[in-house]
């Protein structure tokens, strides 16, 4: 690609993330996959890292989310709270090891926690003197929206902490989520009064921690699992994160069930194994692992690069995917001669027995495949589209979506 054309895929790159990412965070609406972003947005560093004279302090990749919405009132983060690099390989992962043993000058095999990446919404709890006086959304990473009288009224939440120990002002950061027994319930609730349907658990927690209304939110069945501390006043009370998550617990805090500390990188790439396997058996949805560096004495030499820290992680699952017959379509041909999919009927075969949707963030598009149509369902959910399936089959829908 020439390089006035390399230049102007920047900018188409840098625009389209954007604007994804304002419908994403502010608008609470997705138009485009997960995978689809992360692809996008890997794009977008290479570019730069080619061409360092081109880096734009506006860019998407210097910068964490977007602005919060102005229905509530905004709280400053006095800690960032940043978002992770992700991986989608086992060659990237042992790639990311061997720069933190390159930067620590040190080629001694090290520590790191693992935890599921719970597919839901990052929040900050600040507590005063034990007492919960403040939750916010991460929003743009250094202002989010006041959501306090929503967050209390999750039971997973302390309202106080337990025990003793705990300094006198503390930030505790972790993932609202839906499990799916609790997403089931409301959606067959909604369903039997002509209510709002819900695309997957990710969107409920989202809409149902937005809510003006906490008595709205109160209804709906969220957790909170703690992945962190941002803010402590005194000196430090553990010597690595997972110290630091076992005090949390005994604070009060739900903390995952899943988490564990192995220790080497080959530990982490079982451990990715593994929670693959299971992860249609959880009881919530995830989206790959998060691996953290275990002291925090060596993420604190490690540090932070503008968007993410070094010492930490997420190594994504690949995008689910599931074949299927087209029964019908119809297409619309727009002003812009665009041949449009108006409307494709089809169904969707049950992947195994205890799954009943294909996870993720929208029913997308489809394309031909030997006769067939593959439909990319990475990702299903936040947007108006939807796919479930139950255990025979059941009949889904696209509407408005580009044929390519």
């Amino acid at each position: 690609m020439a390089e006035p054309s390399l230049r102007e895929r920047l900018n188409a790159l840098r625009e389209q993330l954007h604007s994804y990412s304002y419908h994403y965070y502010v608008l609470n609406e997705s138009t485009i996959p997960d995978a689809e972003y992360d692809r996008l947005f890997r794009e977008l560093q290479e570019i730069e890292a080619a061409h360092p004279e081109w880096q734009s302090a506006d860019s998407p990749s210097q910068r964490v989310g977007a602005e919060p919405l102005a229905a509530f009132s905004q709280v400053r983060h006095e800690t960032p709270m940043l978002s992770l690099d992700n991986v989608f390989s086992e060659a990237e992962l042992l790639d990311f090891d061997q720069r933190i043993k390159t930067r620590l000058k040190d080629s001694a095999e090290l520590s790191y926690a693992c935890e599921p990446k719970l597919d839901g919404i990052a929040v900050s709890l600040l507590y005063v003197d034990g007492v919960l006086v403040r939750g916010a959304t991460r929003g743009d990473g250094r202002v989010g929206e006041d959501i306090t009288q929503n967050v209390k009224t999750i039971a997973s939440i302390p309202l106080k902490l337990r025990g003793t120990g705990w300094p006198e002002e503390l930030e505790v950061r972790g993932e609202i989520y839906m499990p799916r027994a609790g997403f089931a319930r409301i959606n067959d609730a909604a369903r039997s009064s002509d209510g709002k349907i819900f695309v997957n658990p990710r969107n409920a927690a989202a809409g149902s921690l937005r809510q003006l209304d906490s008595r709205i939110t109160a209804t709906r069945p969220l957790e909170m699992s703690c992945y962190g501390i941002a803010l402590g006043d005194g000196e430090a009370w553990f010597y690595s994160h997972s110290e630091g998550l076992a005090t949390l617990r005994d604070w009060g805090f739900l903390v995952s069930p899943e988490l564990r500390v192995v220790d080497s990188i080959q530990g982490c790439v079982a451990y990715y194994q593994d929670l693959l396997a299971r992860r249609d058996g959880l009881a919530y949805d995830i989206d790959g692992i998060v691996f953290k560096v275990d002291s925090l004495a060596l993420q604190e030499h490690l540090g932070f690069v503008s968007r993410a820290p070094r010492w930490a992680i997420a190594h994504k699952f690949p995008a689910q995917e599931e074949i299927t017959q087209l029964r019908d379509v119809e297409f619309q041909v727009g002003r812009t001669v665009i041949v449009g999919l108006y409307n494709a009927s089809t169904t969707v075969y049950k992947i195994n027995r205890q799954k009943e949707r294909v996870a993720g963030r929208g029913l997308r598009r489809a394309w031909r495949e030997s006769g067939q149509f593959r439909v990319v369902a990475a990702e299903v959910g936040r947007g108006r589209n939807w796919l479930q399936v139950n255990q025979e089959r059941s009949p889904i829908s696209m509407s408005n979506h580009y044929w390519r």
